[in-house]
């Protein structure tokens, strides 16, 4: 039987409850389904029972759900798994806590097996069997579901393999469709938990409560969108059992990196030199590039371009240098200078032969380079001879379509973190995927995932703001991944403290207010 449903009340957090704080907000392992499982396992060999680690997961959810509702009518969706076994704790706890909860199996007739069917035996509240008739068009929102109430998705985690079908897929369909508030066990069901692509349908949840670390599914699109606020609850997996697991995949946050803090007795040579290789034309990305770098502590910026773009290379530039390629030398000039430690080319550039030269000539100095825009796509055809060229630190900044004309061959799916990683192993170099997900990937298989890139960093302009921001830490001595990483963490940062109507000029402007931020530990100095 249902029960009768009433207007919810407001949504305030219970009295008891405590503040959520944000789980990404330092760095911390990102672990996929594989290293999670195998962290079950070890775990449970260390002698701490499953049943403990699934009460464990049940309580996260519940006090989760306290924290950020007053009591109302849960139902909570139970699949025949592990993830079921969580679902039937939940419902436990928040009925001992006074809450009106139901719970509906998906799989009624199923035998449930070990953890699962003793915390499915400990629940002794009212339990309903989904079945095709609570799916008709007044069956669902009389019997099963009914608006107000929350919905607990206990149906499958992140180990899903499969698309959703049948009953699930056809109740997960109903709970969008409804717009009920919906809190996901581990992962919304429907997300594959590597990936973060949906698996034939998938919930919006509200809320989702994954245990020990963070999935990759929850930080790549659209995963990341349908999981919700994210809380990751420690159920007493040990750390040196994640650390056993030897996870390569990080949340791309302050921990992962240091900034460098400028030197008392330093001087501008000390905190590096970038030079910007400039196009005739779009003059404009250069300069974003070049206030990037400048705005994020390097020593000096030299803006390099034809003669005919020096006048508007230089506009609100005073405190860059210039240099006129027709007159003053060409690149191999520039090279001789070997102050000039730091090189970005693409931003503007303009795509030719002539500028895939200039990267292969630049990727065989053995200075650090940033290559972006118009030196990617120049170089299509030309990754074999990148990939042997490469003689020093380099970063690649490809967007997707970009990605697509230099990794095309390597694309393999959705796959956003696989096809970063092959990226970076097929050129020997660290590879930023940008977008709404940005993965950051280097050749020797570590990866960083981002979660704090605003919708409004979707502006023409801000991703030549991003390589001059990597080329300004490369000169100030961080290695390619760290220097990837800190900088695409800075730009989201930056944007978000901005807020709506933001463009790309306005992120040089607001890098140093996030570089003040105590919490990045950098000490103030004087330099030459």
């Amino acid at each position: 039987m249902a029960f009768p449903h009433r207007a919810p009340r407001l949504h305030r957090p219970a009295p008891e409850a405590l503040e959520i704080p944000d789980p990404l907000a330092r760095s911390r392992p990102v672990l996929d389904v594989a290293r999670m499982g195998a962290a079950d396992r070890e775990a449970m060999a260390r002698g701490i029972p499953g049943l403990v680690l699934m009460e464990a997961a049940g309580q996260a959810v519940a006090r989760a759900i306290r924290a950020r509702w007053s009591r109302r009518p849960v139902v909570v969706l139970r699949g025949p798994g592990n993830n079921g076994g969580d679902g039937s704790v939940v419902a436990r706890i928040l009925a001992r806590h006074g809450w009106r909860v139901r719970v509906l199996d998906l799989a009624p007739d199923a035998p449930l097996h070990g953890d699962a069917a003793v915390m499915a035996r400990r629940w002794r509240g009212p339990t309903l069997p989904l079945t095709p008739e609570a799916l008709g068009p007044e069956g669902l929102e009389s019997q099963t579901l009914g608006p107000g109430e929350l919905v607990v998705d206990a149906l499958f985690g992140a180990g899903l393999s499969r698309p959703l079908a049948g009953l699930a897929r056809a109740v997960v369909e109903r709970i969008s469709a409804l717009g009920l508030d919906c809190v996901a066990v581990d992962i919304p069901s429907g997300i594959d938990g590597d990936t973060g692509q949906i698996l034939g349908a998938a919930p919006r949840a509200t809320l989702s409560v994954t245990f020990c670390h963070p999935k990759p599914g929850h930080l790549l699109m659209p995963g990341r969108e349908y999981s919700g606020t994210l809380v990751v609850a420690d159920i007493g997996i040990p750390p040196a059992v994640v650390a056993a697991q030897a996870p390569t995949t990080h949340v791309n946050a302050p921990g992962l990196w240091a900034l460098p803090a400028p030197a008392r007795s330093g001087h501008k040579y000390h905190r590096g030199h970038v030079t910007v290789m400039a196009g005739t034309r779009l003059t404009g990305a250069a300069r974003l590039a070049g206030l990037g770098a400048r705005r994020v502590g390097a020593g000096l910026v030299t803006l390099a371009g034809p003669g005919s773009a020096l006048p508007a290379l230089g506009v609100d530039q005073p405190g860059a240098l210039l240099w006129d390629l027709d007159q003053d030398g060409p690149l191999e000039t520039l090279l001789a200078d070997r102050r000039r430690t730091t090189f970005i080319l693409g931003p503007g550039r303009g795509r030719s032969p002539a500028t895939a030269e200039a990267a292969l000539t630049l990727a065989a100095s053995g200075r650090a380079v940033v290559l972006d825009a118009d030196a990617l796509t120049s170089l299509a055809g030309f990754r074999p001879r990148l990939a042997r060229a490469l003689a020093g630190p380099c970063v690649l900044t490809p967007h997707d379509g970009e990605y697509a004309a230099l990794f095309g061959d390597l694309d393999t799916g959705p796959d956003r973190l696989d096809r970063a990683r092959k990226a970076a192993r097929a050129v020997g170099a660290v590879v930023v995927l940008k977008g709404p997900d940005t993965v950051i990937a280097a050749p020797d298989g570590r990866a960083a995932l981002t979660a704090n890139a605003p919708p409004t960093l979707a502006t023409a302009g801000s991703g030549d703001v991003l390589a001059g921001l990597v080329a300004g830490l490369m000169a100030q001595g961080l290695g390619p991944f760290e220097a990837a990483s800190a900088a695409v963490w800075l730009h989201g940062a930056a944007a978000a403290r901005h807020g709506p109507g933001l463009i790309a000029e306005d992120l040089p402007r607001l890098i140093p207010a996030v570089l003040a931020d105590p919490g990045l530990g950098l000490a103030t100095g004087s330099g030459g």
